[in-house]
């Protein structure tokens, strides 16, 4: 009962967050979520990644692993996410990023923050911003035939990393009142990007549903045995293990869908993998927490 009302208290307000965008939508109020989304990803979550790395108690060796570790994870998704669309006939374009990359951002950071304090929030941007070069190099080049190095170096959240990184690396901290200021910038992101979530996902329009749920549980499975076996590998401190099983195991990203409307994929059954999955994580992301916690 105790680790149930644990997970409870844990996973409640991301799904109440994204329960008040959706609901706000289908009220029919105006939710700019073009405007929302850059404020976010440029200024909001930059703002928390930073304060988040500079102010972390976690040993910059630790955070070093995590990220070698994530990309090895994800070396792994991806090779069983390739194996799934090839056996099943899927279409590759369509079908093969969305099932490895997921939301380690709208719902991966807030439910490490939520779980493990501040320092589940610092190990978690590592994964976010890994996630982040992956999905902009390779992931684009799974959906488009092409990557983007230089979209990656212009991102604002890899570049904060790397500052943020920097500043944990070499003990160094802003004057208190810029720091002040960008944790409280930084404060915004984790309700905004919720939120936006639940708006993204009222607004998409689903087909095939049987589909996406066998494919959401595949994708499940194998995130979740690829990090699981990744952190032991490496030998990740509990803490570090269960935010990399956590994040690789997210629902699939509505950027996701973005990128197949952008790219010429066939954007609907991302739209559908993306509601379905979401709809999921409310079941499989408490029970992955309690087998991690």
């Amino acid at each position: 009962m105790d680790l149930a009302l644990t997970v409870l208290n844990i996973t409640a307000p991301v799904f109440i967050l994204g329960a008040v965008g959706f609901t706000w939508v289908k009220l029919g109020f105006d939710y700019p979520i073009a405007f929302i989304t850059r404020m976010a990803m440029t200024l909001a979550v930059p703002c928390l990644i930073f304060v988040a790395l500079m102010q972390t108690e976690v040993a910059p060796e630790a955070l070093a692993a995590l990220s070698l570790a994530t990309f090895s994870a994800y070396g792994l998704v991806m090779i069983g996410a390739f194996v799934l669309v090839k056996v099943t006939g899927l279409n590759v374009q369509t079908y093969l990023a969305p099932l490895i990359f997921g939301n380690t951002g709208n719902l991966g950071l807030p439910l490490a923050l939520f779980a493990f304090g501040e320092i589940g929030l610092g190990y978690a941007v590592v994964v976010f911003a890994v996630m982040a070069i992956l999905s902009f190099t390779i992931g684009i080049w799974m959906v488009a035939g092409e990557g983007s190095l230089k979209r990656v170096g212009q991102e604002p959240l890899v570049a904060t990393t790397l500052l943020g990184a920097l500043f944990l690396w070499q003990g160094w901290e802003t004057p208190e009142f810029l720091t002040n200021a960008l944790d409280l910038i930084g404060q915004m992101a984790i309700p905004m990007m919720l939120i936006t979530l639940g708006v993204a996902v009222a607004r998409l329009e689903t087909k095939a549903i049987a589909q996406a749920v066998w494919l959401s549980l595949a994708k499940v499975v194998i995130c979740v045995a690829a990090a699981w076996a990744v952190a032991n590998w490496f030998g990740l401190d509990p803490v570090a293990a269960a935010i990399l099983i956590l994040q690789i195991a997210t629902p699939v990203a509505v950027t996701s869908y973005l990128l197949a409307e952008k790219y010429g994929a066939d954007a609907q059954p991302v739209a559908g993998l993306v509601v379905t999955s979401t709809l999921l994580s409310v079941l499989f992301l408490p029970l992955i927490l309690a087998f991690v916690i």
